[in-house]
């Protein structure tokens, strides 16, 4: 049976922290609108922020669909499924906010993951998602698979772009300014990356 909880810590926190991939999906307020759902990886680019806030990195790619969405109506659900170890499935059903460079909140966010350098991997937002609902099915039906390891070709692809080639990247793609269903999607041109502080 499900249980569901009033915050995200203890085990909760560490299963959700240790899963190598995790799933988002968004859909417009269009009864005929697109619902989206992206699969979400790299080590290190989740984090917990407090018992009811957590927020990811999104990066560069050829759709913008979650930040259209977030950016009309904020409904997000975010879900971790066991494809090691004892069966589980936790959902976080919430409200998100994509974060953008020029956000005075953006350096204290950002500072919550130091294991991504987000430099080479064309970082556009950061996702903030306070939850409204936490729950856990049992999982029974999800195959038990071997995680490997990360695929290098995300960063080794991004990692030769600067703003300017990045916001050339952006407006070549069809939907990226604009989502499938016509939403505003990346305001572009993205501000500039904030240069790193001093070491």
């Amino acid at each position: 049976m499900g249980k569901t909880y009033e915050h995200i810590d203890g085990r909760l926190r560490k299963f959700i922290e240790e899963q190598p991939v995790f799933f988002t999906a968004t859909a417009p307020l269009s009864a005929d609108g697109t619902v989206n759902l992206s699969p979400k990886g790299l080590r290190g680019s989740f984090a917990v922020l407090d018992e009811r806030t957590v927020a990811y990195l999104d990066f560069a790619g050829s759709n913008a669909e979650t930040v259209a969405h977030l950016r009309e109506n904020g409904r997000i659900t975010l879900m971790w499924c066991a494809f090691s170890g004892p069966p589980n499935i936790v959902r976080v059903h919430g409200r998100g906010e994509p974060v953008f460079r020029d956000d005075p909140r953006w350096k204290e966010l950002v500072a919550h993951f130091p294991g991504i350098d987000h430099t080479r991997h064309g970082l556009r937002a950061i996702i903030v998602v306070t939850a409204e609902l936490i729950r856990d099915t049992c999982g029974f039906a999800v195959p038990l698979m071997t995680y490997e390891e990360e695929r290098p070709l995300h960063g080794s692809r991004f990692a030769r772009e600067d703003d300017e080639s990045l916001d050339a990247y952006f407006r070549s793609k069809e939907h990226i300014a604009t989502s499938i269903d016509g939403l505003p999607g990346l305001p572009l041109p993205l501000p500039p990356t904030p240069a790193a502080d001093p070491v």
